[in-house]
């Protein structure tokens, strides 16, 4: 009995203990500058018991053991603490910035959120570095709306981007990539790992500030770095993967190819395919047929690996702060061959606060790359290889060194085989680069005019090697010698900028102002040897030829150079009153030496803000937490225009008075002759947080006019051309953006968002006498004409196919042209009788007309998963692969037309008979080559889980995140292809994006 009264006597008093108050003390702080917080809220969870820090950030309160604390203040996140045994509770607060809060760099300096005018969108960096590639901007589709990025499946090879439509008929459509206040033409040498956050800077209004350079838009990259004050942060990731070739597109087998043959009728491909079954024999399942059936694109493609490794720290101390960021990247090609990229970086940056008024800083980068191009043409063989013929022919014992399979032995044209054009040549390039950027800011007034000056230096070097080796397989399939070439590319971009920049807050008025100047010098030189028959070389020794040796390159090398300057000055005023009405404009005057009939140039920019849900009448809104209207106006000059700044060329000509000789007539034309092309835009916008900010929308529109733009126009008598500035193009479109993101609770939350973007281009002018320009090739022809999109498909509409001799016999277009059952019947646009140039029309256009994205996330504990997805419509594509094999006649054709083609009367109204595709008739471009370019692809899916610190290891234990992603796993299109992404609409075999499986870890120290 006494036990147990002893038993409740000391259960009872651990409870009393447990239910005891005890008091606590600590210190609250800021995680960002370890600085105290004063009167941020210490609250007992669940009760209204609580008390604030003071001035020093000091607290006391009383606790039981297994209450939980909540620690708040305005702008930081809550943090809760469940009390144990402890007597001291000291917190730091993690800050928490409201995105309209947050500080978006647009050029030449930073702006909130909430204060833009322009359409900007950003990207930070867990969008970006969940990829797996070799370029940044990769990462980016299906994220902004109003930005098209095609992607590039050969390793190393860039992303074609596009803001906002096309802007220039001559030269490039990229943007301008603005890494740490350094100007790109690309950002190869970039690791998605060394990002910090992007803006995309896509109205005219946003990117007048960098002039003409800007006209394609401005992608602005902020690279990551260290914070004043911070310990050091050591983050590794990496990760390791494979790709494999999706959507492989179906040939036809041996069977459908032996079958089109006899229906062809064709006596000398039929004794082909018998001299086939001579050399190889007879297939056991059909004896008809050769016992071969070659999967070309089975031999040809590969599952490749992937695999990327970053190392960074960042840190800061009292007056200075860092970033040091290094990785090495590999991928190899899908392409079973020499197709690779590999790349190594290191990049580092520091800030460093000399005095309270004087501040000096350094970024610098290096990237060493190598790239091995796939051999196009072997590619572009393994489309029309027919497969009654094996990738090895071991009965041609002649063949040196190894005895691939030729189909000129079997009577055929050509080798048909890719694997000597892989095997045999070799196209290497070594790309490095040296990137510095060092200012020095000093403030002559104190937290309100400064004076900075940066230099910058972009020095980069591409080597070029392509070797051809000598082989021998057949008589017509040779090399006798082996030939090289070699070339050397040496660039040195600098710039100079000069900043004076004042802002200043008075009352309810905000004022800032820049004015500045920035200089520009674009030097390049270039070099390149050709040589053939050069005794003992290899893939290795090629780098170490001497190329003056006459016997070898016989003279046949050259040598160029190129220099451009550039000087611009700048200014940009802001203005806001009671952060309610915002206005602000741009005006840069540049010069370009490369316009010698207009050097200078002035363009100004305008826009308007006003924020309504700081008004009155919006104050008791339940749901409209944040309201703006926005609209800009500008023009911008274009910088990208391609060409020479020499002289023009005139060419002699004989008089018909005296036979003498005497100049002329322009031969050929450059800049000497030219203005600048000018892009003026009007955007008005929208921007809203709604539902406690859980909702946010961001809405565009925008008429864009290209005037003064750059077109070809014929000389009179002479049938040359020249350029001139004789054309105008409108692009305008609609862009809307809109996210949630919800909390459930502690352990559940998600966000969901979607984007899309229109885009309507249309030639407005064309004065060149014709009234038309016909670009592409003599019968694949696209076309610029006014009232039309820019290069639409010009060809034939094809009404039907012939089904039978009585239908032939009463169709006079027919029987003057000799057509049979299962030829093409065209549209006779203009009812003359006659199938010619007149019956062209539109077919279509490569410009998507309707671009979207959407993205899903949930986090449930630690688990995270995430999925991208994106497409586009509204465009076509030219299968001019399908057009080329109907032009050769003697090579394999693709399943689709092998299964659809005409064979019968009724069979189909769409595809000619096998006869058919090889007459001429039915090899004009026409809607049949014409094909929908609308996808919907999974763009991205990753799944996640993080190891918070200290959680299995102890304290020993760093921030763990272990993930798999698929990248591009499923694309649903209808386009006989690969891919429908092909950037200019023209499919001549375009290199296959491939799918792309990876597991990574991220560890933060």
């Amino acid at each position: 009995m006494r036990t147990k009264i002893s038993v409740l006597f000391f259960f009872l008093l651990g409870i009393t203990l447990y239910a005891q108050d005890r008091t606590i003390t600590g210190t609250v702080t800021s995680m960002e500058d370890g600085l105290p917080i004063p009167s941020a809220n210490v609250l007992i969870k669940g009760t209204s018991t609580g008390t604030s820090t003071d001035f020093d950030g000091n607290y006391t309160i009383s606790a039981k053991q297994g209450d939980v604390i909540e620690f708040s203040y305005i702008g930081f996140k809550t943090v809760e603490i469940t009390v144990a045994n402890q007597n001291t509770l000291n917190i730091a607060l993690e800050t928490q910035v409201s995105d309209l809060e947050e500080v978006v760099i647009i050029g030449y300096g930073s702006q909130k959120k909430s204060d833009l005018t322009g359409a900007i969108t950003t990207v930070d960096s867990e969008v970006i570095e969940k990829t797996p590639n070799s370029n940044v901007m990769q990462s980016l589709q299906g994220k902004v709306p109003g930005v098209q990025i095609t992607s590039a499946g050969s390793p190393g090879d860039s992303p074609n981007v596009r803001i906002r439509g096309i802007n220039t008929l001559n030269g490039s459509q990229n943007p301008l990539y603005v890494v740490d206040g350094n100007w790109y033409d690309n950002i190869d040498f970039l690791d998605n790992s060394q990002i910090e956050s992007v803006s995309v800077l896509k109205d005219v209004s946003s990117t007048a500030i960098f002039g003409q350079r800007g006209s394609n838009g401005v992608i602005i990259i902020k690279t990551k770095g260290g914070k004043k004050g911070s310990k050091p942060v050591i983050t590794y990731n990496g990760y390791t993967g494979i790709q494999h070739a999706q959507n492989v597109l179906k040939m036809a087998n041996a069977e459908q190819f032996v079958t089109m043959v006899y229906e062809s009728g064709s006596a000398a491909d039929i004794q082909y395919v018998e001299n086939a079954i001579q050399r190889f024999g007879r297939s056991r399942v059909n004896p008809n047929i050769p016992n071969i059936n070659t999967d070309w694109y089975r031999e040809v493609l590969r599952d490749a690996p992937i695999t990327n490794h970053s190392l960074g720290i960042t840190g800061g101390g009292e007056n200075s702060n860092y970033g040091i960021n290094t990785s090495y990247f590999a991928q190899e090609g899908i392409l079973d061959m020499k197709n690779e990229y590999e790349r190594f970086n290191i990049q580092g940056n520091i800030d460093i606060d000399v005095s309270d008024r004087f501040k000096v800083g350094v970024n610098s980068a290096f990237s060493n790359a190598t790239k091995y191009n796939p051999e196009n043409g072997a590619w572009f063989q393994a489309y029309f290889a027919v497969p009654i013929l094996p990738k090895y022919d071991y009965a041609n014992t002649a063949a040196d060194p190894i005895p691939f399979s030729d189909a000129t032995l079997l009577g055929y044209r050509g080798s048909q085989n890719p694997f000597p054009a892989m095997t045999f040549n070799d196209n290497q390039l070594r790309i490095r680069k040296l990137l510095t950027s060092i200012y020095a800011e000093y403030y002559l007034i104190p937290d309100k005019l400064s004076f900075k000056t940066t230099y910058y230096n972009d020095y980069s070097t591409i080597l070029e090697r392509n070797v051809r080796l000598p082989y021998f397989i057949s008589g017509q399939s040779q090399r006798q010698v082996s030939s090289i070439r070699r070339a050397n590319l040496t660039t040195s971009n600098q710039m100079w900028d000069n900043l004076l920049t004042y802002s200043d807050t008075f009352g309810k008025h905000s004022v800032k102002a820049i004015a500045g100047t920035s200089y520009r010098d674009l030097h390049s030189n270039s070099f390149s040897a050709t040589g053939e028959d050069i005794s003992a070389v290899d893939f290795e020794s090629s780098w170490y030829l001497n190329f003056a040796d006459p016997d070898s390159f016989n003279g046949r090398v050259f040598e160029s150079a190129s220099r451009f300057y550039y000087m611009s000055y700048l200014g940009r005023l802001e203005y806001g009153f009671d952060d309610k009405y915002l206005f602000n404009a741009t005006v840069r005057r540049e010069g370009d030496s490369r316009f010698p009939r207009e050097i200078w140039k002035t363009t100004p920019q305008f826009g308007l803000g006003w924020v309504v849900s700081k008004e009155k009448f919006l104050n008791d809104s339940n749901f409209i937490n944040f309201l703006k209207l926005r609209a800009t106006w500008g023009q911008l000059s274009n910088g990208s225009l391609s060409g020479s700044s020499g002289t023009n060329t005139i060419n002699t000509i004989v008089t018909a008075i005296d036979d003498t000789q005497t100049n002329g007539i322009i031969g050929s034309t450059t800049f000497q002759n030219l203005k600048r092309e000018i892009m003026e835009e009007t955007n008005i916008g929208i921007s809203a947080r709604l539902f406690n900010s859980r909702l946010s929308l961001e809405a565009d529109y925008y008429i864009r006019d290209i005037k003064d733009l750059v077109a070809s126009r014929e000389v009179p008598i002479t049938g040359n051309f020249v350029r001139d500035n004789i054309g105008e193009m409108r692009n305008k479109g609609f862009e809307f953006a809109a996210n949630w993101n919800q909390t459930i609770n502690d352990n559940w939350k998600f966000s969901i968002g979607g984007n899309i973007a229109t885009l309507d281009n249309e030639v407005t002018k064309l004065d060149n006498g014709r009234g038309y320009i016909d670009t592409g090739s003599a019968e694949f022809r696209q076309r610029i004409e006014v009232g039309e999109p820019v290069n639409y498909f010009f060809g034939l509409e094809v009404a039907g196919v012939y089904q039978n001799d009585t239908e032939v016999a009463n169709d006079p277009v027919a029987v003057d042209n000799g057509l049979v059952p299962g030829d093409f019947k065209y549209v006779d646009q203009n009812n003359d009788g006659v199938i010619d140039d007149n019956d062209r029309v539109n077919i279509g256009s490569y410009l998507p007309t309707f671009n979207y994205g959407a993205n899903l996330k949930v986090s449930y504990k630690n688990f995270d998963l995430s999925i991208d997805m994106q497409g586009q419509s509204g465009n076509q594509i030219l299968n001019r692969k399908r057009g080329e094999v109907i032009f050769t006649n003697d090579t394999n054709m693709d399943a689709d037309f092998a299964i659809n083609r005409w064979h019968g009367e009724g069979t189909t109204n769409s595809y000619p008979s096998a006869a058919g595709r090889r007459r001429a008739w039915n090899q004009k471009l026409s809607s049949f080559f014409i094909e929908d370019g609308a996808y919907f692809r999974i763009q991205n899916i990753q799944l996640a889980y993080t190891i918070k610190s200290g959680t299995l290891l102890g304290d020993n234990m760093p921030e763990t995140r272990v993930y798999f992603t698929a990248d591009r796993p499923f694309t649903f299109f209808n386009y006989n292809g690969f891919n429908p992404e092909v950037a200019n609409g023209v499919d001549r075999q375009t290199y296959p994006v491939p799918a792309v499986y990876t597991v990574g870890v991220n560890v933060k120290i």
